[in-house]
């Protein structure tokens, strides 16, 4: 106890024994430091004493002061005294003036000009300005006039525990994994004091937690969170809410704290094994589920989490075992069980199953505790359907060679029903897959039968389809493919592989290869072809030429003598008869044409034609005629050419270019209205050329032939225009020889018995207000409108 009073007291005064020996020495003491102050320039009657004594004693300076400190947040009814300026050389006459400059000079220190007294005027805060810099100065009062020059001092502000710790960085979050061991490293925690690091212990921080134990501790000066307890099961509580001070003062009595929280969530360690809801399943399942379709599910569940959570299934034992298979659901963790090959309940009702979950992520540290796995049972009970039919064979193959007889069996398919009941079976084929309807089946045995022949060298396969149903039971259908191979018989004769024409050179020798030539067979032998090669009897002993059989399989045609000429005979035709060595053997004739040619002296053949000895120019009868054909053609192009330009100049129609309706008649009087007959006589229109007969066209010819119009007399001049009009435009309808064009006429004719009379603006008045316009009332609706406008703006003028 006295021990810990003593260090109390210690905290508590040092701050003013600091005080008290930095202030006091600058002001009782300044002799002994006045060589650290005085600026060089010293007292002219001190220097000039010193020169004239010589005296070997150390001078002294001007000022008598020191470095000055003054402490942070203090306040008091007066200017704190900060420390006082003198120079020897105020004499106490109050002649000297004492003037102060710089940082807060004048605002925040101020000094009296006479006795050298600084006060501080306002409350100072060292977090904010650590120190001040001023520079002093003593001139004479009256004549403003420097007495020493000015020398530069330091008011230092001292630190006072103001400022509580602060946690920046707050609030914190961290993670630690369950199950560690005592003093794994949770998080690191700051906290800063803005008091002063140097002096004092105001800023000296120590941790503790105020909240969090005892699950973890903290170091009370490196702010270090570590587990404190062993074992913490994220499974039992997640998250953790600690409460972490920090304070200062070294964390004694009197000092400043503060506060700042960390939630430490505990992560998942792969600590727990999956485990079965149940021990025990039960599923059914129909006997013709589809293969790969899920029959259940089963779960184990896992306390942990992510990736630990995870299990793979597994079917370790069970009756079953290549019958079903597990697999496991990525999303919900479940095992999925589905069916891997048909089930039959005919043959098995039930199976049963061991079925196994273990984590697919171990952690070592924790296999102690027992294996991380865990197996249930399941039992499937297998439920009858109606199946379709079984074919016995999955496939078939049938042979049948191609000269086979119609009706004849080429094999047999057979089916039956698997359940129970054992329905009788109907067959047929898909006509789908024999269009042609080349077999037949019999729907109760399933024999087919040959339908129409067969030829292998047009079709070698025939893959047709059977479909078996159920007669109770018409939905149930199953269906086998069936392959039906065509064998080969010898039916086909052998024959050249192409049309073959041999060249002669008339300058050839004897003996010399003329032609090799080979032959084919459709037929396809088993151990391939052979064929024989012969003359015919009565070509035996040709004069000409001669065979010879090859080695592979192939025929030369050779010659017997030399000096063949084309103008003796150009063309010999050589017969070969082609044998093949199957059963029966098959042989054919064909003939080689052998052509006698004019070749070089290396035997390369130029000419086989007589024409050559006769045209001396080199040009065959062929080149002759293509030029020649090409000629005529040429003239043939030019002769349709004339002639279309021809009847294209041609016009359509045969007129008279002074045909009326293409005139303008002009004239200067202006008429009597249509009244008036005599300005213009109305059988002008009339067309002249057509009055005795018919415009003929050249470009066409009329189905049905009209008889040709009579000309229409002189009209009078009474005539009824409107009638006429009608008429003409009647014919016109009516006449397929008229032409192709429409003809517009326009006639100024009002119509017959109009009492407008005439509207000329001759006859009017000269005078506008002599005009009534009453008048136009009477002539008709049409003109009763316009009466009322002419005498509205008559009525408006004189208004």
């Amino acid at each position: 106890m006295p021990e810990r009073l003593t260090e109390m007291l210690m905290d508590t005064w040092t701050p003013l024994i600091i005080l008290w020996i930095t202030v006091l020495p600058s002001i009782y003491m300044a002799p002994m430091n006045q060589s650290q102050v005085l600026p060089s320039g010293s007292s002219t009657g001190l220097k000039r004493l010193n020169e004239e004594q010589r005296v070997l004693h150390r001078s002294k300076r001007g000022w008598v002061w020191n470095q000055m400190f003054v402490l942070e947040e203090f306040s008091g009814p007066e200017p704190i005294l900060v420390g006082r300026l003198h120079t020897d050389l105020d004499p106490g006459s109050s002649k000297i003036k004492y003037i102060l400059s710089g940082d807060g000079a004048g605002t925040i220190f101020v000094i009296n000009d006479k006795t050298g007294d600084i006060h501080a005027m306002k409350r100072l805060d060292r977090e904010e300005k650590a120190e001040y810099t001023l520079t002093a100065q003593a001139v004479d009062r009256d004549t403003n006039q420097p007495l020493e020059p000015p020398s530069e001092f330091i008011i230092k502000v001292q630190d006072i525990n103001d400022n509580a710790p602060e946690f920046v960085e707050g609030p914190y979050h961290a993670t630690v994994p369950e199950m560690s061991v005592v003093g794994t490293f949770v998080t690191k925690v700051t906290a800063t004091d803005a008091d002063d690091p140097v002096y004092g212990n105001s800023a000296k921080l120590v941790y503790s937690i105020l909240e969090g134990q005892p699950y973890f501790s903290i170091e009370p000066h490196t702010a270090i969170i570590k587990t404190a307890l062993p074992n913490m099961d994220r499974e039992a509580k997640e998250e953790y809410f600690v409460v972490i001070q920090a304070k200062d003062m070294g964390g004694h009595m009197g000092g400043l704290s503060g506060t700042t929280t960390v939630t430490i969530t505990l992560t998942d360690v792969n600590d727990n094994p999956p485990k079965f809801a149940q021990s025990l399943y039960h599923f059914s399942v129909m006997e013709d589920v589809a293969l790969g379709e899920p029959i259940g599910r089963v779960k184990a569940n896992d306390l942990d989490i992510g990736e630990n959570a995870k299990s793979s299934y597994d079917i370790i034992e069970g009756d079953g075992m290549d019958i079903f298979e597990i697999t496991t659901d990525a999303q919900t963790q479940d095992g999925i069980i589905r069916v891997r090959k048909p089930l039959d309940f005919e043959t098995k009702k039930s199976y049963t199953l061991k079925v196994e979950a273990a984590n697919t992520h171990i952690d070592p540290r924790f296999l102690s505790g027992g294996p991380f796995k865990d197996t249930a049972t399941v039992k499937i009970v297998v439920e009858d359907a109606d199946e379709p039919p079984v074919f016995s064979s999955p496939t078939y193959l049938l042979e049948v060679h191609e000269n086979a007889a119609l009706n004849s069996v080429l094999g047999q398919v057979t089916a039956h029903d698997p359940d129970a009941s054992s329905s009788p079976i109907r067959f047929s084929i898909d006509r789908h897959t024999d269009l042609e309807r080349q077999f037949n089946i019999n729907a109760e045995d399933g024999k087919i039968t040959l339908a129409t022949p067969l030829d292998r060298e047009t079709s070698t396969w025939h893959n047709i389809t059977i479909v078996a149903t159920e007669t109770r039971n018409h939905s149930q259908v199953s269906r086998v493919p069936v392959a039906i191979k065509v064998l080969d018989v010898n039916d086909n004769a052998p024959e050249f592989a192409s049309e073959h024409e041999a060249f002669l050179c008339e300058n050839g020798k004897p003996g010399q290869v003329i032609q090799i030539v080979s032959a084919v067979d459709k037929d396809d032998p088993k151990n391939g072809h052979y064929f024989l090669y012969s003359l015919l009897p009565e070509m035996v002993n040709n004069p000409n030429f001669t065979i010879k059989k090859n080695e592979d399989n192939t025929l030369s045609i050779l010659a017997k003598h030399s000096g063949f000429s084309r103008q003796k005979q150009e063309v010999y035709l050589l017969p070969i008869v082609i044998s093949d060595s199957g059963t029966p053997p098959m042989s054919s004739t064909s003939t080689l044409t052998i052509r006698v040619c004019g070749c070089s002296s290396d035997g390369i053949v130029q000419s086989c034609n007589v024409e050559a000895y006769v045209l001396p120019i080199g040009l065959s009868m062929g080149a002759l005629i293509a030029i020649l054909a090409c000629i005529i053609l040429l003239l043939v192009i030019v002769v349709l050419f004339v002639t279309l330009r021809r009847h294209k100049n041609e016009p359509l129609i045969i007129k008279d270019d002074e045909d009326v309706r293409e005139n303008i008649i002009r004239y200067d009087d202006e008429g009597g209205g249509e009244e008036d007959t005599e300005a213009f006589d109305i059988a002008t229109l009339q067309n002249p050329d057509g009055i005795n007969g018919f415009l003929p066209r050249k470009d066409i010819k009329p189905d049905l032939q009209f008889m040709p119009r009579q000309g229409l007399a002189p009209v009078p001049n009474g005539v009824d225009v409107d009638e006429f009009i009608n008429v003409r435009l009647h014919e016109a309808d009516n006449d397929p020889t008229a032409p192709p064009y429409d003809s517009i006429q326009i006639y100024g004719y009002e119509g017959k018995g109009s009492a407008a009379g005439s509207l000329s603006s001759l006859e009017s008045s000269t005078s506008d207000s002599d005009q009534n316009f009453d008048y136009l009332s009477e002539w008709g609706p049409r003109f009763k409108r316009l009466g009322e406008l002419y005498s509205v703006g008559e009525s408006d003028k004189e208004t």
